[in-house]
């Protein structure tokens, strides 16, 4: 079995429900998909069809429950109909950022192209009207902004927003 997870891709800033989807082949699979920050972990399921090429997909709720403590969780479909003989069955992990864990009442996000002699602060000030929330946008952004005092014009950034 082949599994290609089409979404999220890695690093989309995901809201609730996650939204998972992609192309299986395999014969008559049941695919397991497992969200996980390494200290909980939510189970849900789909199938891919039967024989060849099929496409899946699944709605996960995160329930109100659940305890994550990271913004980076993990996002694993596994084949169950795959793997025999001591052999682990097919799995693909796609590594997302949770926008409810960044942003309490997470709605989305704008995309906003840093200019020239922009700093984090100031993007926060824009949005938000307060410049201290810049730690926000440095964590939805954080598979491209290690450091706050370092943005780049023409870098293009998600800005997270309430519902």
């Amino acid at each position: 079995m082949n599994i290609e997870i089409l979404q999220p891709k890695p690093f989309d800033l995901v809201g609730n429900p996650i939204l998972v989807a992609g192309n299986a082949v395999g014969f008559e699979s049941h695919l397991t998909i497992r969200i996980s920050d390494g200290h909980d972990e939510i189970v849900a399921a789909a199938t891919a069809g039967s024989t060849s090429i099929r496409q899946f997909q699944a709605a996960v709720d995160i329930p109100l429950s659940a305890a994550f403590t990271l913004s980076r969780l993990f996002v694993t479909v596994t084949d169950d109909s795959g793997g025999e003989d001591g052999v682990a069955p097919p799995a693909v992990t796609v590594p997302v950022l949770y926008g409810p864990m960044i942003l309490p009442g997470f709605g989305g996000y704008w995309l906003h192209t840093v200019a020239r002699g922009e700093s984090l602060s100031a993007i926060a000030r824009r949005y938000y009207g307060s410049a201290s929330r810049y730690p926000i946008i440095q964590e939805a952004n954080q598979h491209i902004v290690a450091d706050a005092n370092l943005v780049f014009p023409g870098q293009v950034l998600r800005i997270p927003r309430e519902a």
